[in-house]
């Protein structure tokens, strides 16, 4: 098996000579090669081994592989980016490579990136203006995108689902207390993307979808579909999978939506004419498909978003029904928390 695309760059055979694993750091511009044998991993070289070889009497055309760590930390490919930062973080280490079940390599985590992932070109937005009242003292100093739930700040755990999936331009909205999220997140490196801010006056909010008429002012040429999301949402869902089934459906605005349950606590009466009673149902359950706050925004629904103008989702979503535009409906399976209160949020932290 041959290794191609982008991750190529950094891999070299089990023949290879230190020159040559040399030139593979340089052109995948990491600090590692990666030594591959038909398609499997053998080993990796950090620069750091290289310079060890070197400095204990290693040429440049010694074999690699003599100086390679043949045990790698690795993992497989369903582990997420989250985990797999926090193995970086807790290894203090910079590479990761990801290999299936036969210990073929399919790609590399970087610090900064996943080499060999398909990228999407598309934008992310995520809605982290709101004042998270709700959530009461606890947001009085602090944004509710900055909730913390298992070690990770919430927005952070939106972003690395969206940068897993291959989105990696990402804009996120402020308003109240927006400098905390700025400082907080900066340009996004460090999350394996790039962030861009899209500032709303925190005396003029402008609503769950005002902030795409900002977007699109800023960005007025943008020709693919948008992800649009709250930043106080504990999901995981594929990006990538939305868009595909937004596409399928030629829509204007899809909406990931699950089907929430709710229990009458009461017996239901059936009335007919004359008030008299024909059943009743004690305690029924009801079930409804609801909004998650994950969307996907095509561009001519996006222009419809005015700017400087409060605008809601539902508001975005009316407009395109009235204009005989199709809205979708993409089912949500995994389990989902909407941290609006401290009851979710101690639901989302396992307490």
């Amino acid at each position: 098996m041959t290794i191609e695309g982008p991750l190529s760059n950094v891999c070299v055979g089990p023949e290879a000579t230190v020159r040559q694993a040399l030139e593979a750091i340089d052109r995948g511009a990491s600090a590692i090669a990666l030594v591959t044998d038909d398609g499997r991993l053998r080993g990796v070289i950090t620069d750091g081994d290289i310079r060890r070889g070197l400095l204990s009497g290693a040429q440049l055309d010694s074999p690699a592989l003599k100086f390679a760590n043949v045990e790698p930390h690795v993992v497989r490919p369903e582990a997420t980016r989250a985990s797999v930062l926090d193995l970086m973080r807790s290894l203090r280490i910079s590479e990761v490579p990801v290999v299936d079940d036969s210990g073929t390599l399919v790609g590399l985590h970087t610090l900064n990136d996943i080499v060999g992932r398909k990228r999407l070109s598309n934008i992310a937005v995520i809605m982290a203006g709101g004042k998270g009242t709700r959530l009461g003292a606890l947001t009085k100093d602090t944004p509710k995108p900055l909730m913390t739930v298992a070690d990770r700040t919430i927005i952070e755990w939106i972003i690395l689902g969206l940068v897993e999936s291959g989105i990696t331009n990402i804009y996120v909205s402020v308003a109240y207390l927006a400098e905390k999220i700025k400082d907080h997140l900066g340009d996004g490196s460090q999350l394996g993307c790039k962030i861009s801010y899209l500032y709303e006056d925190p005396a003029t909010p402008l609503n769950t979808a005002g902030a795409l008429g900002l977007l699109h002012h800023e960005v007025p040429d943008i020709s693919e579909p948008v992800i649009v999301t709250n930043a106080d949402l504990m999901v995981r869902y594929s990006a990538a999978d939305l868009l595909a089934f937004h596409s399928s459906r030629n829509a204007a605005v899809t909406v990931a939506a699950r089907p929430y349950t709710h229990q009458v606590p009461f017996g239901v009466l059936e009335i007919g004419e004359g008030r008299s009673i024909s059943s009743v149902v004690e305690k029924p359950t009801i079930e409804f498909e609801i909004s998650t706050g994950i969307y996907a925004v095509s561009p001519e629904a996006l222009a419809m978003v005015p700017y400087m103008k409060p605008f809601s989702m539902p508001d975005l979503v009316k407009a395109c029904i009235d204009d005989t535009k199709n809205v979708a409906a993409w089912p949500i399976e995994s389990d989902w928390i909407d941290v609006g209160t401290p009851k979710d949020l101690a639901t989302a932290k396992g307490q």
